[in-house]
């Protein structure tokens, strides 16, 4: 349950960045959701257990905000090397 969720929070924060922000307005609003949800993923899987304990409930709202954090993180990148050389 907690992957879907961090997969389906960076998907929104990329497809919220290209629509209210215009990150990665030249890739599409689609690009920015995939990276998005490969930050979440990241985020919640690997950055997360390095600074939480592991929770034994089913849902970890810390491991949400890690996975957020890493989304916005890694489209903030994904803009700065998109403006920078075009890729």
């Amino acid at each position: 349950m907690n992957i879907v969720m961090w997969i389906l929070a960076g998907g929104i924060l990329g497809w919220a960045s290209c629509t209210y922000l215009r990150f990665n307005e030249g890739r599409g609003w689609v690009i920015a959701a995939v990276i998005g949800a490969a930050g979440g993923l990241i985020g919640g899987k690997l950055v997360a257990p390095l600074f939480l304990t592991p929770a034994a409930a089913d849902f970890s709202i810390p491991a949400l905000f890690f996975a957020a954090a890493v989304a916005s993180g890694l489209l903030f990148a994904g803009n700065m090397i998109y403006n920078r050389w075009g890729v």
